[in-house]
């Protein structure tokens, strides 16, 4: 699923940040990096030592002299602007770009311009969208390998979640009649201990107690080993 994304650095300016855009990449289990038109020797020093141990995405990465030829393989370019622009092309949401990701028999191209300016018109005139990463409006522009890692996380995330929400789901939490009972004998201990003093407030200790322990998501192990500890709490 993760081989559809393919991630297109155009006329890159610093190769430390292309070493960065690398580590990130790997990071989250991508592999397809594109570079068009560097404007540094390409690969270098910096690229390499700030990849870290993603230098296999450096040594696979290909070079295009345009974008053209570099998004030949994608059905879909989704281009990332620190601002509104005025051109002929949809502008999308982080949730728009969630959707529209998901879809089947895709390979997406994720395209990022240059440090100091960014995409230009005309580059933008070669996506499908363009996807603006909402932040501060007093200071709109981000680092051009922290915005790759926004996106890959946003992507990583949205192929995940599914599984995380199906793990949670296959987690057996103990029923309320197992934890009432739990409650209901802690109750009776403290009562014993004369615990609620003063008399008046033993009412919203209770309710305390309460709020505490049912708001616990507890499987029966779990709750068997509370017991145990209030029983073991409770000997003389």
């Amino acid at each position: 699923m993760k081989n559809k994304f393919g991630f297109i650095l155009v006329r890159p300016q610093l190769g430390e940040n292309i070493g960065a855009c690398a580590r990130s990449m790997k990071n989250f289990g991508f592999s397809k990096l594109f570079i068009v038109d560097p404007k540094i020797n390409f690969p270098n020093h910096k690229t390499k030592v700030t990849s870290v141990g993603a230098y296999d995405i450096i040594n696979k990465a290909k070079v295009f002299n345009t974008i053209e030829n570099a998004i030949n393989s994608f059905n879909l370019v989704i281009s990332l602007s620190a601002r509104r622009r005025d051109v002929n092309k949809k502008h999308i949401s982080l949730n728009e770009f969630q959707n529209i990701i998901n879809r089947k028999n895709l390979n997406v191209g994720l395209m990022f311009g240059p440090e100091a300016s960014g995409l230009s018109n005309k580059d933008l005139s070669f996506s499908n969208y363009i996807l603006q990463i909402p932040t501060s409006p007093k200071f709109k522009s981000l680092n051009l390998s922290h915005s790759l890692t926004l996106i890959c996380f946003e992507i990583f995330k949205s192929l995940h979640v599914s599984k995380i929400k199906k793990k949670n789901l296959d987690i057996k939490i103990s029923s309320k009649l197992k934890i009432s009972s739990i409650v209901t004998h802690l109750i009776n201990l403290l009562e014993k201990k004369d615990f609620f003093m003063p008399k008046e407030k033993r009412h919203s200790m209770i309710l305390n107690i309460n709020n505490l322990i049912y708001r616990l998501q507890p499987n029966d192990k779990e709750l068997r080993i509370l017991a145990s500890i209030i029983s073991s709490l409770s000997k003389k």
